[in-house]
């Protein structure tokens, strides 16, 4: 083509037309490749005439600005009423710990209040000119967890090895009644993630490595929370559902959360999408994009899976909503700005923080630029509103006028506690029962110990309350029972002798002891691990239970968890040991299964309940095997998927190897902190009796202000201000030392983040490794970080031995990190790792 010969105006028309031809062919190849892999759906919720002339009557009638206010979706904590009646937000959320008023003990009627504020500010047109309803959104993820004295059904791994589909349906429709009890309309659940990889810190909300079980799930409880479309489909007794996270979460390299899945896209159907097909079957209205990327590109930004797969092939006409400022992570994005995401398929922008209103006002300038093309807009709003019209958001009453709104007799109502005991019950796994050990007789003294024996925030793990499942106490859990308290009521009931004890102290020796142990609380990020080891550093729960035994005491051994652990040496130290993932607020089913009945102590416990659950994940027999799978070629676990004894089982568990299959010259990297502080560190300031634990998102003394910040995801950085009155002081540390040792044979490096918005004077801030109270001995942090770059990240490295110099201990350190000042000065630090080095002799260098 001689370009040079054309008039301008038909050179551009020419191009336009080779480009959109260019795009007509990649977009009929795109379809034809998806229609080989992924199937076109016989979704139950069928498309009406009625519907579609509603939806297309409200479109017309729309500005630019409005449809875009559909499009985002805000926080509670960073929007107010005056901002949903001047743009009309379509949709809000509460991320997990937040509440109404900032108050962690909210009632159902609080709840309400605000739904109805921001419902009636949503249909005021005096502002936007519009009266299109807008819904909240909320991570009822194992019941309404989000609310205080609601039912905590077990998280979804526990779920998956009860394998029981209709229990599942009962759960979610319960769900879905505590839910509009607080005047709320859509749940981000289920998630059908098939984890591939058991470091992944969201290991326990999928429900089995197996998708046969994901997908059968995903249907129960779409079908539970919406009802059955035809009959009481999204009534005021159901929820709008999403499935998530389209597509491949559970499969990333590493288990990285939000990481890279490098699935084949048969496998990436095969594996990952099952749940899709199960759980948009249903009638799923909405599905929620995920954090990670397929073959290095973010599945926010990806428009082949969200349009061509999703919406064209496999026929899904709800919509497509965004995962907590997810659309920031595509490539040549951020959080205010994101027009690829839009052209790609997503539709709402979930926008916490302070970015919605930037990327509101750009999202509208790039329409008018044909940056995003109105016809996607008029996509996506058309979706959006086909859900309101569906869930009859413009027929029913405002929330607080409801059937279920405010009857707060329904959150943690007696009959969906028992749906939650049934699954505990179901969900329990037997690992071991060598002389028949179990049940329990109750007319025994029977000694109960270990730090979850009476927890309930720790049995019920991450995404209760707060986002971390942290900061909880037993009391706010009304109505909720521990596995002391079930264990307890059996025991009295039956005349025996019951005594807690956390450490295994007790006052009569008794005949048997049960041990609740595990897992602190995590949820996604935080709960990311190098290996499955339990207890790597510090085996106290093993110390235990080896006290116990030396005292020849039998030992029952109930382990709290969120995924398959390398335990080799826990089992070996107990005569039973039961799996009982996290089971949530219904303790009293664990002690329905482990203890029978009985008139006498000698007499043999005669069987209540038997034990039902079977593994929906294969148990590692090394802390390697993170990525074991039942379809593996290389298949050989400790216990293989389905396992799982009854009280007629005959096995004995022999002894079990402990040692491990890594020389112990190979070292890991320690880390301290990535996304959040690791367990079984902490963070805290202050010193001695005067240290405060960090367990909510701020924190503060006199001296000192600590509090959560964002830096790559939600949450996963500090900013320290010290107040400059006197000695201040900011650690991440654990009550029992660890040992350092071998990293500093190793000359490991402590690496981490840092970011100062203006210099710092030398000497101001020091850093330490296991100092004194007043960390005199510390090295000044000037030194290793470059006072030029500010207000941005850098990432500084400190070798081990240059704080051995200073004085540190290195075999008894409980405190691997301190920063502490005396002057007024400010810093945050995220993503701090003791890393070996890979030429232990290279000489070191201190500043």
């Amino acid at each position: 083509m001689n370009t040079k010969l054309m008039p301008l105006a038909t050179l551009i028309t020419t191009i336009t037309l080779l480009t959109a031809c260019d795009s007509t062919v990649s977009k009929s190849s795109d379809q034809e490749r998806a229609a080989k892999i992924w199937p076109k759906l016989d979704i139950k919720v069928k498309q009406s005439a009625a519907v579609e002339k509603q939806v297309s009557e409200l479109l017309a009638e729309m500005t630019l600005e409005q449809k875009i206010a559909q499009m985002i979706q805000p926080e509670i904590r960073d929007m107010t009423v005056e901002d949903m009646r001047k743009y009309g937000f379509g949709s809000y959320l509460n991320g997990g710990g937040a509440f109404p008023n900032d108050n962690k003990h909210a009632t159902p009627d609080d709840w309400v209040a605000l739904a109805e504020k921001l419902y009636q500010a949503s249909i005021d047109d005096s502002l936007d000119g519009s009266t299109i309803p807008t819904m909240w959104g909320t991570d009822a993820v194992h019941g309404h967890n989000n609310v205080i004295g609601a039912t905590l059904f077990p998280h979804n791994i526990g779920l998956g090895a009860a394998n029981n589909p209709d229990l599942i349906e009962a759960i979610a429709n319960a769900t879905a009644k505590e839910v509009l009890t607080t005047g709320i309309d859509w749940v981000f659940a289920p998630t059908v993630a098939v984890v591939r990889d058991d470091r992944w810190g969201r290991t326990y909300e999928s429900y089995s490595e197996d998708p046969v079980i994901v997908k059968s799930y995903a249907a129960s409880i779409v079908s539970g929370l919406q009802g059955g479309f035809g009959s009481n489909f999204l009534d005021e007794e159901h929820v709008i559902s999403t499935v998530k996270h389209f597509v491949g979460d559970g499969g990333t390299e590493g288990g990285d959360d939000q990481g890279n899945n490098i699935a084949s896209e048969q496998d990436l159907f095969d594996i990952h999408a099952q749940g899709y097909v199960g759980g948009l079957t249903a009638g799923a209205q909405s599905v929620m994009a995920s954090f990670n990327s397929w073959n290095g590109d973010k599945v926010h930004g990806n428009q082949y899976l969200l349009t061509t797969v999703l919406k064209e092939t496999m026929g899904f006409d709800g919509f497509v909503v965004g995962d907590w400022n997810g659309h920031g992570q595509v490539k040549g994005c951020d959080n205010a700005s994101c027009p690829q995401a839009i052209n790609a398929g997503l539709d709402i922008f979930m926008a916490p923080t302070t970015s919605w209103k930037p990327l509101f006002e750009n999202t509208i300038k790039q329409v008018k630029q044909g940056i995003i093309p109105m016809s996607r807009i008029d996509d996506a709003v058309t979706r959006i509103l086909r859900v309101k019209v569906r869930a009859g958001l413009f027929d029913k009453p405002s929330p607080i006028k409801r059937a279920l709104a405010g009857k707060s007799e329904f959150v943690g109502h007696e009959s969906h506690r028992a749906i939650a005991r049934q699954a505990v019950q179901e969900s329990l796994v037997l690992l071991k029962n060598n002389g028949k050990l179990l049940p329990l007789n109750p007319t025994q003294k029977i000694l109960v110990a270990g730090d979850a024996a009476h927890n309930i925030g720790k049995q019920s793990g991450g995404w209760t309350i707060t986002w971390q499942g942290t900061g909880n106490q037993n009391s706010d859990f009304p109505g909720g029972t521990s596995i002391y308290d079930g264990i307890k009521q059996e025991v009295e009931k039956a005349g025996g002798a019951i005594e807690l004890s956390e450490n295994g102290e007790y006052l009569v020796k008794p005949d048997v002891a049960v041990v609740v142990f595990g897992e602190e609380p995590y949820a996604e990020g935080n709960g990311d691990i190098d290996n499955l080891e339990y207890q790597r550093l510090n085996k106290t729960d093993l110390a235990l239970l080896k006290k116990l035994i030396a005292q020849n005491i039998p030992v029952v051994s109930i382990f709290i968890t969120g995924r398959p652990l390398w335990v080799n040496a826990e089992i070996n130290a107990s005569d039973a040991f039961v799996v009982a993932w996290l089971p949530g607020s219904e303790g009293v089913g664990v002690a329905d299964v482990i203890v029978g009945s009985a008139k006498s102590k000698s007499e043999k416990a005669q069987v209540n309940l038997d034990f039902k659950g079977r593994l929906s994940f294969s148990w590692p027999s090394s802390p390697q095997q993170f990525d074991l799978n039942v379809h593996d070629k290389n298949y050989s676990p400790l216990f293989p998927y389905g396992y799982g004894l009854t009280y007629n089982s005959i096995d004995i568990v022999p002894s079990l190897n402990e040692v491990k299959e890594v020389e112990t010259s190979q070292m890991s990297d320690l880390v301290l902190m990535k996304g959040t502080i690791k367990a079984p560190f902490k963070l805290s300031i202050g010193s001695g009796e005067k240290s405060q634990e960090m367990t909510t998102s701020v924190i503060e003394n006199e001296h000192v202000h600590v509090r959560t910040i964002d830096k790559v995801i939600q949450e996963d950085a500090r900013k320290i201000t010290f107040k400059g009155q006197s000695m201040a002081r900011v650690s991440i540390g654990h009550a029992f030392p660890t040992d350092l040792s071998g990293y500093y044979e190793n000359n490991a490096v402590m690496t981490m983040a840092i970011n100062v918005s203006k210099p710092i004077a030398q000497q101001t801030i020091k850093v330490a490794i296991g100092c004194n109270s007043e960390c005199s001995q510390g090295l000044d942090l000037t030194a290793y970080v470059d006072s030029k770059k500010l207000n941005q990240w850098q990432t500084i490295s400190i070798p081990l031995t240059c704080f051995k110099t200073s004085g540190s201990n290195t075999n008894k350190v409980f405190e691997p990190l301190v920063f502490s000042s005396k002057s007024a000065a400010s810093l945050s630090f995220a993503d701090v790792v003791l890393s070996v080095n890979e030429n232990p002799k290279k000489t070191i260098n201190c500043k």
